[in-house]
Order: structure tokens, then C-alpha cells, then sequence
């Protein structure tokens, strides 16, 4: 990624977790970067670290109007925005019938609607500077579904079909878009989520889980090793739409995905059906 100066960055959930790895990262290189959290305090380590490099801003992304007034003091005092990194969220536990009406709001909220407020707040001056790197930390969980996480996979699978939709869209104007899967890092991530109360009819498919996850192929990996992938994303001249990061996620996705073309398949007669087509 070519600039005249160094270049802009503004991530969210940039106070703790991957977040805040990669903000070090930018400006360990001397990258000048708008660090946003929900309290303004818990920026003060970066602030303190790196000075003038770096604008805290303390909002929440499903505010839409804060987004818009961070995103526009970002550019006042920086000048523009030349990466911006989709990082805030938070992974809520818990089986479709135990999350309540405000969890599963607030799940979207910060998931989906934060990511898309605040990627649409710096599309106009990506444009008009004719570049730009969109960053949406999505999840592995954003290309499958596991029991008790279908609140958190869903806004991750909203994020991954709007992201990608954003992508084909803004490629023309020099705005490249690129969604980011971890697989297992110790971010904390499922700390800020709220409780819910459990049903005894879930046990065993809780049980059943983490049985499974037992054998699965993932290792949890170090948070802080993250940020020589993100940098090395963000300075591709031509980035993929989706990358993995993190080991052992692409058999299972083999797996998964030929699942669903083996069903798909199983069961075209039906699809012919609904087209008239009689067998």
C-alpha cells in the first residue's frame, strides 16, 4: 500500500485482544493510527507508548452518529483514512431459544451494524483520495455454524455476505476489502458477552460440543503473532477477499462445504421439482 506519509489506520476494539496487537503493529513502524474503544481510559497504554502517533477516540460502533464523528476527527487531524480495521465485537454463548431479544441484538449491533456503519462512514473519503484497505474481522465461525454460538456465527455470516458484496462494489474505486478468519486465539473475546440462562434441555448438546472439540484440529494461538499476518494483508498490492488465520481450519471447511454440495445434490430433485420439472 502506497502513500506520500505514513499511513492513517483506524481500528476499533482497539483496547485489549487482537485489537490492540495490531495497533502496536502500525505504529511500531511509525504508521499513525485512530484507536477506538467504549472508555477512552483503556487507550491510555498506546497514547502513553506512542504520543502524537495515535488519536484515542472512545465510542460505541453501533452508534452510527458517533461512528460518523470518529471517522471526522479521525480525517481532521490525520487528514484521511487509509486503513480502516473492522475489530469490535463480541461472541455470544448460548443455544437459538436461550438468547434473549436484547443479547441477539446487541450481538448484531456490534457484529454486523458497527462493522457496517463504520465502513460506510469512510467510504467517501477513501473514494476521493481514489485508495483504501478495509479490514472486517470476520471468524472462522463466519463460514460454518456450531450449536450454542448461532447468534455470534450469524452476525459474522451477515458480515462475510455484506463484506463481500462491499467488495465487488468499491473495487473500481481503489477500495479494497478483506475479511480476516481467526480460528482459536486467547483474545479474551467472549469476556465483555453477556450471560444467559441456561436451559437443561441444551446440556447434552453443550456436552456433546465440547466432546467434539476435543479432537478438533485447531491449536490456540497466540494473539500477539497475529499482527505479522494483518501487516502483511494490508500492504498486498492484490489481497485475497477472505484469508484463514490460524492453522487446521481448511480440512474441516473442505469437509463442511462438501457436506453441502453432497446434500445439495442428494436432493436436486427437488430443486427440479419446484421448477416444474417432473421426474
Amino acid at each position: 500500500m502506497a502513500t506520500s506519509s505514513p499511513p492513517v489506520w483506524l481500528i476499533t476494539g482497539a483496547s485489549r485482544g487482537l485489537g490492540l496487537h495490531w495497533a502496536r503493529a502500525a505504529l511500531s513502524r511509525g504508521d499513525r493510527v485512530a484507536a477506538t474503544a467504549r472508555n477512552s481510559s483503556s487507550l491510555d497504554p498506546l497514547v502513553g507508548e506512542f504520543g502524537d502517533q495515535v488519536l484515542p477516540l472512545a465510542f460505541d460502533v453501533a452508534d452510527s452518529a458517533a461512528v460518523r464523528q470518529a471517522v471526522g476527527e479521525t480525517e481532521h487531524r490525520f487528514g484521511g483514512i487509509d486503513v480502516l480495521v473492522n475489530n469490535a465485537g463480541h461472541a455470544l454463548r448460548g443455544a437459538v431459544e436461550e438468547v434473549s431479544e436484547e443479547q441477539a441484538r446487541a450481538q448484531f449491533d456490534v457484529n454486523f451494524f458497527g462493522a457496517l456503519w463504520t465502513a460506510r462512514a469512510v467510504l467517501p473519503g477513501m473514494r476521493a483520495r481514489g485508495h483504501g484497505r478495509i479490514i472486517q474481522v470476520s471468524s472462522y465461525g463466519g463460514l460454518v455454524a456450531y450449536p450454542t454460538m448461532g447468534l455470534y456465527h450469524s452476525s459474522k455470516w451477515a458480515l462475510e455476505s455484506m463484506s463481500q458484496a462491499l467488495a465487488a462494489e468499491v473495487a473500481h474505486q481503489g477500495i479494497l476489502v478483506t475479511l480476516i478468519e481467526p480460528l482459536t486465539f486467547a483474545t479474551g473475546l467472549g469476556a465483555t458477552a453477556p450471560a444467559v440462562d441456561p436451559m437443561p434441555e441444551y446440556e447434552p448438546v453443550r456436552e456433546a460440543l465440547m466432546a467434539g472439540m476435543k479432537d478438533a484440529p485447531f491449536v490456540t494461538g497466540d494473539a500477539a503473532t497475529t499482527a505479522d499476518a494483518l501487516l502483511a494483508i494490508v500492504d498486498a498490492a492484490d489481497p485475497p477477499l477472505r484469508v484463514l488465520f490460524g492453522t487446521g481450519g481448511i480440512e474441516p471447511l473442505r469437509e463442511e462445504y462438501d457436506r453441502r454440495i453432497a446434500e445439495f445434490r442428494a436432493w436436486d430433485h427437488i430443486a427440479r421439482l419446484a421448477q416444474g420439472v417432473q421426474e
